[in-house]
């Protein structure tokens, strides 16, 4: 049930971001046991101007083509589990496209089940999951 959000520049093009949406949901299948429809992705093609970002960082260099990945998923992983999903990600974006690894900044947050509705305003009921 996670919700990813990915902001990048619109210099990226729609195909490149159907690319990283799918690795993304790929490593959160592999990683998080998520079920292969459970896909919810929001693309956010903005200006270059509107991405704020220091040339290095933590002795991570970044340019232009950095894209950030906000994920929400529910409570419940180990540390182990998130540093996976972490290098999964990036290497399966960097297969699939030609995007440094040092631009992919992720964000992990976690919050309750009892946080999520998935239609119709109700509390979802994830005892099958």
């Amino acid at each position: 049930m996670p919700l990813v959000r990915i902001t990048l520049s619109e210099n990226y093009s729609e195909e490149e971001c159907n690319q990283i949406s799918q690795a993304i949901h790929l490593a959160l299948i592999e990683d998080f046991n998520i079920p292969t429809d459970d896909y919810f992705h929001i693309v956010e093609r903005v200006k270059p101007s509107q991405l704020f970002f220091p040339n290095q960082y933590l002795g991570v260099k970044h340019d232009q083509g950095i894209l950030f990945l906000q994920i929400i998923a529910a409570i419940g992983r180990s540390k182990e589990q998130k540093e996976k999903l972490y290098k999964n990600i990036v290497l399966k974006i960097s297969e699939s496209t030609k995007i440094n690894p040092q631009n992919i900044i992720i964000t992990l947050l976690e919050n309750s089940k009892e946080n999520w509705s998935f239609g119709n305003g109700e509390l979802q009921n994830f005892s099958h999951i």
